[in-house]
Parts: C-alpha cells; sequence; structure tokens
C-alpha cells in the first residue's frame, strides 16, 4: 500500500504514531475541500460548510458509537484536554491521579491549571515490567487518596506505546464516584473504540493519526451529565446563539471564529477509505507484525521488554527501552544517517525507541531498523536494558 500515501519513498517511516499520514484519496477530497472553501469563503463558512460539518460529526460519532451531540469536533487532543482542564471545578487539596507514562503537553496542561487553584497531578509510579493487567491496576491505584477527584489516563501511551487497561479503571472510578478522563489521541483506527460501552465521562481521541486524516482533525467527546461546567476556550457565535440547535454543547465548542475546518470534512472520506480497503483486517494484520518484530528484537537483543509481547499491551507501536548519552544524537543519526524516521523518547529518566507498523511498512522496513540499531550498539551509541 505504499504507492496510496505521499510519504517519500527515500524514508523508512516508522513513526506513523506522531502525526500519521494522509492517503492520496484523503488528501485530494481535502484540498478539494479546501479549493471550495476559497472558491465560496462566504456560503462554505456560514452555510454549505457548517451543513457538512454537522454531517462528518455524525459519521464520527457513529464510528465511535455515541451520541452525536456529546461530540465536538476539535484541532487537536492538546486543545481538548485544556477546554476540560481550563473549566474543571477543582478546589485547592483536590487531587488528578495519572501515571508517570503521560504525554508531556498533557502533564504540563494538568499542572498548570493545579497550580492556578493549588490542586495537586499526582502521577503514580508504574514500574516495568508490567507484567499484566491485574499488575498494573494494582499500581495505578496505589496512587489513591481520600482527596482524589479525578483519573487522567491514556487509553494508548505516546513514549512507550502500551494498551492501557482503561475500562477497568473506569469502572473502578466510578465505583469511588470519580470522574474519568481519557487521553485517547492514539486510539481511533488503532482499536476498536465504543464510548458508549466504555463508560468515560470525557474522551479525546485524534483524527489525524491512525485515522489518516489530515492535520488538525481531533474530536472531544463529554458525557451529557457533564457538559454543563465545560466552557469554551474560545467565546464567538455559538454563545447565546441567534440560531441555537438542540445542544448547547455543540454551540459553545462547534463554532470558534474564523477557521478552515476543512480536515474536520474529510473525516467522512477517511471512513470510507477505512470500509474500501477493509481496514479491520489490515490493522490486524499490522498488529500482528508488530508482535511478531517486537518479539525478534527482543529476543535478538536480550532487552527486558517493558510489558508482556501480546495483543493485550500492544497495538501498532512498541518501545524498546535502551540506554544512551544523547537522545536526540539517536534519533538524528537513525535519520540522517539510515534514513529512518523513529521517535527516540525521553520518559522521566527512561529512553525508548518507539516504532510504528502500518500498512505500507514491511518486514524490509524492520529488516533496516534491525541493522541500524546492531551498528549503534556495536559503536557504543546505544546500549539496551536488559534489567
Amino acid at each position: 500500500m505504499k504507492d496510496i500515501f505521499l510519504l517519500d519513498p527515500d524514508i523508512t517511516y516508522l513513526n506513523f504514531g506522531s502525526f500519521g499520514a494522509c492517503p492520496k484519496p484523503v488528501f485530494n477530497e481535502y484540498q478539494r475541500i479546501q479549493l471550495e472553501l476559497e472558491q465560496k469563503p462566504v456560503q462554505f463558512m456560514i452555510n454549505s460548510g457548517l451543513r457538512e460539518l454537522n454531517v462528518a460529526r455524525k459519521r464520527l460519532s457513529k464510528y465511535l458509537a455515541c451520541n452525536a451531540n456529546d461530540l465536538v469536533y476539535m484541532t487537536n487532543p492538546s486543545y481538548g484536554i485544556n477546554t476540560i482542564a481550563k473549566s474543571i471545578p477543582l478546589s485547592e487539596g483536590d487531587e488528578i491521579l495519572t501515571t508517570n507514562l503521560e504525554y508531556g503537553a498533557m502533564d504540563r496542561t494538568w499542572n498548570y491549571y493545579c497550580h492556578k487553584v493549588g490542586a495537586k497531578y499526582v502521577q503514580q509510579e508504574i514500574g516495568f515490567p508490567i507484567q499484566s493487567k491485574a499488575h498494573f491496576l494494582d499500581q495505578f491505584w496505589k496512587g489513591y487518596t481520600s482527596k482524589t477527584k479525578i483519573v487522567f489516563i491514556s487509553h494508548i501511551t505516546s513514549s512507550t506505546g502500551l494498551i492501557l487497561p482503561v475500562k477497568e479503571i473506569i469502572h473502578e472510578a466510578k465505583s469511588k464516584g470519580l470522574l474519568t478522563i481519557i487521553d485517547g489521541a492514539h486510539v481511533p483506527g488503532q482499536l476498536t473504540l465504543n464510548l458508549t460501552e466504555l463508560g468515560a465521562d470525557i474522551y479525546v481521541g485524534a483524527c489525524h493519526k491512525w485515522m489518516m486524516g489530515p492535520k488538525g482533525s481531533s474530536f472531544l467527546y463529554v458525557n451529557k451529565k457533564e457538559q454543563h461546567w465545560v466552557d469554551p476556550l474560545l467565546i464567538s457565535w455559538g454563545f447565546q446563539s441567534d440560531t441555537p440547535s438542540d445542544s448547547t454543547f455543540i454551540d459553545y465548542h462547534q463554532t470558534a471564529g474564523t477557521r478552515d475546518f476543512s480536515a474536520f470534512l474529510t473525516i467522512p472520506f477517511c471512513l470510507d477509505f477505512m470500509t474500501r480497503y477493509k481496514w479491520e483486517e489490515v490493522r490486524a494484520n499490522c498488529q500482528k507484525k508488530t508482535i511478531e518484530w517486537a518479539s525478534k528484537f527482543q529476543k535478538e537483543f536480550d532487552f527486558k521488554s517493558i510489558c508482556p509481547i501480546n495483543d493485550k499491551f500492544i497495538g501498532q507501536m512498541y518501545s524498546i527501552p535502551i540506554s544512551t548519552a544523547d537522545p536526540l544524537l539517536v534519533k538524528d543519526r537513525l535519520y540522517n544517517e539510515y534514513q529512518i524516521e523513529i521517535p527516540v523518547f525521553l520518559n522521566q529518566n527512561d529512553v525508548f525507541i518507539r516504532f510504528s507498523y502500518q500498512a505500507f511498512n514491511s518486514d524490509q522496513d524492520m529488516e533496516a531498523l534491525f541493522i541500524a540499531l546492531a551498528e549503534l550498539k556495536n559503536d557504543g551509541t546505544i546500549d539496551f536494558v536488559t534489567n
């Protein structure tokens, strides 16, 4: 499927997890919509574009199995979490329970707003290797106290690529009367997601990653019972609207001044693309190859895997633990010397090389990474974590 994507053919692309990549049919639709915007800017911004935006929201809500009026498009997951964090009813002494594995921008967001009111962002330490779901849950809930009011956690972590047992966490959190906020940036298109069944109070996800939409297409889901306190980041025409819809939540958050919302309107074409190419089968095969190659790397380089190498914890990303004096140098050398686009993450004191496996990847791509890592180990640039 490499020819279907616009990626540079001279680069071994093993970093789909960061920003995704558009297939050509989706990108063509994106440009067509943008052209329509420029040809009829007024009609698009106040009439036809808004009608299509409602259609696109309903299509996405069907894909995510939730009510369309509980879902609104946003440019990125960070925008969604900031929308929540800025207006969330926190008091001095309240605690937000999370892990030490969260996305750095989200840590900064929560620390900022907690500091403003004197609340505490509790990053519960998760030790490696994670042995099982039960082992993870036992570690996580050790961070719970009588002051805990909110659980914030990734469905799939960024730096480690781990699938976390969020369904079990949500169930336990509800029994404790806690608000649940899930960062699902990597989930849509990589895992089956049924928001109604999952039961989170708030969920953010990206459409520009594994759903293969254009950059700047994401969503915020808020359960109806929590929508009343969620203020928009930007007050615009949706507040006290002259033409209100049947959802104040949509009115407040869907209208955000003049902006190009063409990326949102491509999501139905992303869904059609995935249907056309039987994406459930494609991603299942990609997950199988990810697990296969994770096992090969672990066996050959003899590092201690941070989790069991199975489909409970691994989707289409896997992180290899390494030690190095200079993570940025490792990333630069992999790109400049080996033409491999792959992230090297520093997560507190741990360093990970995370590979993604998408439809266009092949055994040849993984063999190129294997050779590169072996050479970097031999020249002393990296070593593999064995304990």
